[in-house]
């Protein structure tokens, strides 16, 4: 078989190869004889059918294809392995499969043209001394004040309240209907889902949608008010989002929040210490870790942000489908999760969407890998098995109850450990500026909203 290399854009590989005459020879023969004996001609027995009537019954060209179908792959493959190419997914028949059929004939050599994907070559220009910024994270400690009032919130007591007006802190109950207040000359539209009776209201603003909570405020026992509020721009319902509504509201009860003190008893109530001085301590670390990460993770995505600029490849398709395929099952897994059917939800139309939605997503992680990957080899930076095997074993004891690979796991865990290591030692070997929080360009995160219903 002879077999003509050249390389294609994509980190691909064209094989132009040529079927030997014998080749085709034997292969047709081969064919012919399998749909003798098991083709099913009607008036003839299974395997008694004479080849003369095979080929008028079927015909030339069905026949021609079937050889051809048997024939390409088998040839691609023994070229792969002939030309000692390490090919990644699966080759790709370049010639048109129809020009073949009416091209072949069997004793005659047949020539084709096929592809397959290869490893990309990574081309990484700069990837020390590299000068970047990124937002420092620091330390709050009114989050360990908020973490500590938030726990009192939830062991509160709640007394009723008269004599007063609803205010922000109390919780309350109340009838409400809601609809939607297009324009003052249309007839207001009820919104699905949004009626409720003795519906148990905690009146804090960032709870609800903008005006609701405010428009209870002040009301009295016994009172019924027409509040309008505000679906926002990112609400979770698209059909409701930026519309304006009208709630119909009547306040049945008001209940205060009796906290509890704030001293060691409480700490014992809501943690394993045994007093509010070790818990704050306990909380004050934590927070203090969790910004160091934020901090971390922060330099990390910056740094690479920045190889990116410096980086070279040439992918092939295969490795950005294996990627997009990887989102796809991350995607799937999160909303079986949830306890949604993923079936209904991953249609054919949507899994297509998603999958032109992710492939530039796809793309960069791919090449953020492949850098990362590089630089490892370069630098001889290198995983020691007995820290992976430490690291699968914290895995498995904490998912004790599931049926995991452990040959799998540890694969995966020595893959983010080299990353992780990588990581630390661009970070170590360029010039990482801090900066505040906010003061470098990124989109803002919109608030997390909860509609009445």
């Amino acid at each position: 078989m002879k077999i003509t290399q050249e390389k294609l854009e994509k980190s691909q590989i064209g094989l132009e190869i040529e079927i030997t005459q014998e080749s085709t020879r034997e292969k047709y023969e081969q064919v012919i004889k399998d749909l003798m004996r098991n083709v099913n001609i009607p008036g003839f027995r299974k395997g008694k059918v004479t080849r003369q009537i095979l080929l008028q019954r079927i015909g030339a060209n069905r026949v021609k294809a079937s050889v051809l179908e048997e024939l390409i792959p088998e040839a691609i493959e023994q070229a792969v392995k002939q030309e000692n190419i390490k090919a990644i997914g699966q080759p790709k028949l370049v010639s048109s499969f129809d020009d073949l059929i009416g091209k072949y004939k069997p004793g005659e050599t047949l020539t084709f043209s096929a592809a397959v994907d290869v490893e990309p070559e990574v081309n990484i220009k700069q990837y020390t001394g590299m000068q970047i910024k990124a937002e420092e994270v620091k330390y709050d400690s009114s989050k360990v004040d908020r973490a500590i009032e938030e726990e009192r919130e939830k062991m509160a007591t709640l007394v009723p309240v008269e004599g007063r007006a609803a205010q922000l802190g109390d919780v309350v109950l109340v009838d409400f209907s809601g609809s939607l207040a297009e324009t003052p000359e249309q007839k207001p539209v009820l919104i699905p889902g949004a009626q409720g009776e003795d519906f148990s209201v905690d009146l804090n603003e960032d709870r609800f949608i903008p005006g609701f909570v405010t428009g209870i405020v002040g009301m009295n026992i016994g009172e019924t008010k027409e509040i309008a509020a505000q679906f926002p721009d990112n609400y979770t319902n698209g059909e409701l989002a930026n519309k304006a509504a009208l709630y119909t509201v009547t306040l049945k009860e008001i209940k205060e929040k009796e906290l509890p003190e704030l001293d060691d008893n409480f700490a014992e109530e809501v943690s394993d210490f045994k007093t509010l001085a070790e818990l704050r301590a306990f909380l004050e670390k934590q927070y203090q870790e969790k910004a160091e990460e934020a901090t971390n993770k922060n330099k990390q995505e910056a740094l690479l942000r920045h190889l990116l600029q410096h980086v070279e490849i040439d992918l092939p398709e295969t490795l950005i489908q294996q990627e997009i395929d990887h989102k796809l099952e991350q995607t799937a897994f999160s909303l079986a999760e949830q306890g949604l059917d993923v079936r209904k939800l991953l249609t054919r139309e949507i899994v297509l969407q998603l999958r032109e939605s992710n492939r530039s997503s796809a793309v960069e992680e791919v090449k953020r890998n492949l850098a990362i990957r590089e630089i490892a080899q370069r630098e001889s930076i290198t995983v020691d098995k007995e820290e992976v095997k430490k690291k699968a074993a914290e895995v498995l004891q904490k998912y004790s109850g599931e049926d995991i690979n452990v040959k799998n796991l540890e694969l995966v865990l020595e893959t983010e450990l080299k990353r992780e290591k990588v990581l630390e030692w661009l970070i170590a070997n360029s010039s990482v500026e801090l900066v505040p929080e906010g003061s470098s360009s990124g989109g803002e995160e919109q608030p997390e909203t909860t509609s009445p219903e």
